[in-house]
């Protein structure tokens, strides 16, 4: 058994115990995530806003795929849905109608 099997049979266990913690508390750690973005950037009097609702659409999406809520069978996020306003990285839909080949 090599070293990367060995450590795939150590951290497989704990792996599924934190994707049951995720499943189980993940509404109270993504509260936890919303209060912490909100007092920082009362704390940067909004300096930073777009980057901290930035970063906090990252950690709710690893919580989410921690606790394997987008997993197989889960429809994929529509990558031209906004994640936030204000949000640098957002793709949006081009106005107006469609060009003619």
């Amino acid at each position: 058994m090599g070293l990367m099997d060995n450590m795939k049979a150590k951290l497989g266990p704990a792996k599924d115990k934190v994707s049951d913690l995720a499943r189980q508390h993940g509404d109270k750690v993504q509260h936890g995530i919303d209060k912490a973005a909100k007092a920082v950037d009362e704390r940067t009097k909004h300096k930073y806003s777009d980057k901290i609702q930035a970063g906090t659409g990252k950690a709710k999406e690893a919580m989410d795929r921690l606790a394997h809520k987008d997993g197989p069978g889960a429809a994929p996020p529509d990558p031209m849905t906004p994640t936030g306003p204000g949000d640098p990285m957002t793709p949006t839909r081009p106005e107006g109608p469609p060009p003619t080949s």
